[in-house]
């Protein structure tokens, strides 16, 4: 008698397990957060005023792109900086992830500049209202 074959990794999860239920709150979804300057928080919100109040959003493509460049770096520190120096993982130990930390939001950044760019209205308004969606 021959084994059950195991369902691989990649196999479609059962409709009863896709489901969701369109009632549950989105407060009540698990979430992670970072903490970032108050300065940043009032350069988010008037970066994102100024493109949903403007009647062409495109206007503000460079500068929505430079935000968020800004709250990738911000956040990637938070979570990955903070957590060596909380515990006290040393010097050469923050150099070195500050050193991979910084390559990597240089790609990031440079990835979601180039689609930020090209978005019509629509999009950047989308990418706004998510945004605002994450600094509760």
């Amino acid at each position: 008698m021959t084994a059950p074959k195991k369902s691989s990794p990649k196999a479609a999860p059962n409709a009863a397990s896709k489901a969701k239920p369109k009632s549950k709150a989105k407060s009540a979804e698990p979430f992670l957060r970072f903490y970032h300057s108050d300065e940043l928080r009032a350069k988010t919100l008037a970066v994102l005023g100024a493109l949903e109040e403007d009647s062409d959003p495109e206007n503000h493509r460079d500068t929505l792109a430079d935000l968020v460049a800004e709250l990738t770096e911000s956040g990637m520190n938070y979570y990955y900086l903070r957590a060596l120096k909380l515990a006290k993982a040393g010097f050469v130990a923050e150099q070195s992830a500050r050193l991979g930390m910084s390559g990597a939001v240089k790609l990031i950044t440079s990835v979601t500049r180039k689609f930020i760019v090209r978005m019509d209205s629509a999009q950047l308004l989308v990418v706004s209202r998510h945004i605002r969606e994450l600094a509760v």
